[in-house]
């Protein structure tokens, strides 16, 4: 770390504090050449997400949209839709890129859920897969019901 008032490239760090309910920290810091004593503050730097969307448009991805789409399809059902959420934005945040689409978005969602509650998971797939017949929306219930039967 570089010294404000000499310009020294080397520094010791004689404390740190987390701060901001651990989401950075706080490090006091003596410069080696001149002594001076100061004060940095050390961030993770977090990957904007862009999703890309079906027409092309790309957003910054919103966390409440994903709450918003899984409690419509939770509603009176035992999931936790915001640490179902948090769970499908660490995801693509870990993984580096800085975009996905729409479409991979909802495919994390569908799969979490298909591990969760089966009704939630129909709920949000009759959503997402804009079945275009009754017969694909009872094929999947099939699918699921022969899965959960093995």
């Amino acid at each position: 770390m570089k010294c404000p008032a000499c310009g020294h490239a080397e520094s010791k760090v004689l404390d740190s504090r987390p701060i901001n309910e651990n989401a950075s920290i706080r490090r006091r810091r003596e410069c080696l050449a001149c002594q001076r004593r100061f004060t940095t503050y050390e961030v993770v730097d977090n990957i904007q997400i862009m999703v890309v969307k079906k027409d092309g448009a790309k957003e910054f991805f919103d966390r409440h949209k994903v709450v918003a789409g899984i409690l419509k399809a939770c509603h009176k059902r035992p999931v936790d839709a915001e640490a179902l959420a948090t769970e499908v934005e660490t995801e693509f945040t870990n993984s580096l890129r800085g975009e996905v689409t729409s479409d991979e978005i909802g495919k994390a969602v569908l799969q979490k859920l298909r591990k969760l509650d089966a009704v939630s998971y129909i709920r949000y797939a009759s959503v997402y897969r804009d079945f275009d017949d009754i017969k694909s929306f009872l094929d999947e219930l099939e699918t699921i019901n022969n899965n959960e039967n093995k």
